[in-house]
């Protein structure tokens, strides 16, 4: 009987000799310990992860990557709401919609709560949930690394996409919970991370929690998918720019 991982080497292979894939790619997910890091390499199906203190550490970790898929907003609007976050969110059921929150506004970058509150009530604008402010640290710092250039290279994901895609676009069940966990763990083995287990365990909860490692094996995939033209973007049209020229999509 062929195991998950020989499949897995023999689609690669076969992908290979179809001129679609190589190199190194990367998903990439915040966590408490920075940012973690799932690397694949496309000549072999091996799978290792690393945790970067910050976004400059990671980038330059990271600077060879053939594709890296990140789960966090690239392209900030001045007001209102993405496009391409409304698209994403018209493609989950109702209970899961909510993953997919509305990003900081680039004005309300390092500003304290109450003043993003405050500043978004002086231009009539939306405010911010909790979720959005307590990671607006790593998106005021990815904000600032990024320039449209990269962008050949560095995307946005969104792992709760990626995962209904993996599982032919059906609906799972919340991730906080074991069943959760385990479809999300099965879904990645049998798209091609058959050594995921091993990376669930390898770093210490405190810094990364195994919501962390799914969501950044996933995006993984998504970076693979991508790079050989198989991933989906919102929006499917040209995706708006925001005022520094970053392109505001999500890719799953």
């Amino acid at each position: 009987m062929v195991n998950s991982a020989q499949k897995n080497r023999r689609a690669l292979t076969h992908a290979r000799s179809q001129g679609e894939m190589s190199g190194v790619v990367a998903g990439v997910d915040g966590c408490r310990g920075g940012w973690l890091a799932v690397r694949l390499d496309l000549a072999d199906a091996r799978v290792t992860s690393a945790l970067y203190p910050d976004w400059p550490a990671l980038a330059q970790a990271l600077s060879g990557m053939a594709r890296i898929c990140v789960d966090m907003p690239i392209g900030l609007a001045e007001i209102g709401a993405r496009p391409c976050d409304q698209a994403a969110r018209a493609l989950l059921p109702r209970w899961r919609k909510p993953s997919v929150f509305a990003p900081p506004r680039r004005y309300m970058l390092r500003l304290d709560f109450e003043a993003v509150r405050a500043a978004a009530r002086t231009r009539g604008d939306a405010g911010l949930s909790i979720q959005a402010f307590n990671i607006m640290p790593k998106i005021a710092d990815l904000d600032a690394a990024l320039s449209p250039s990269d962008q050949e290279q560095v995307l946005e994901a969104h792992p709760e996409l990626a995962f209904q895609r993996l599982n032919g676009g059906a609906a799972l069940p919340r991730k906080a919970d074991r069943a959760g966990r385990t479809v999300r763990r099965d879904l990645l083995v049998s798209a091609g991370l058959s050594e995921i287990d091993g990376l669930l365990s390898a770093h210490p909860r405190s810094q990364a929690k195994m919501d962390d490692v799914l969501d950044a094996g996933v995006c993984a995939l998504v970076a693979r998918d991508q790079l050989a033209g198989r991933a989906r973007r919102v929006p499917e049209t040209t995706p708006d720019r925001d005022a520094r020229g970053l392109r505001m999509e999500i890719w799953y």
